[in-house]
């Protein structure tokens, strides 16, 4: 009989920064500004981010910005998945 195996659970720490619609500077701050873009005259509540394929995706208010591996590279994470996969690390 073969053996079973299960897989181990991993634990990452990440860093996210929650989109309220007046944070760009926190974002900017906390990850710089290569790969954000937004506000722009015609859409004052647009925030793109741009994915690892280099493809640029809309951020919509409350959504979750997160870093990828690549600098300048982001993905943005709806808040129910966020809250199912992530807690908050105390300090």
């Amino acid at each position: 009989m073969p053996q079973k195996y299960r897989k181990k659970q991993v634990e990452t720490t990440i860093e996210a920064v929650r989109r309220t619609g007046r944070n760009l500077g926190e974002l900017w701050d906390r990850f710089g500004t290569a790969g954000i873009y937004g506000p722009t005259e015609k859409n004052s509540t647009a925030l793109l981010l741009t994915t690892i394929d280099g493809v640029q995706v809309p951020c919509p208010l409350g959504h979750w910005v997160m870093p990828e591996r690549i600098l300048g590279r982001f993905y943005p994470c709806d808040p129910g998945v966020f809250a199912e996969r992530y807690e908050a690390i105390p300090e």
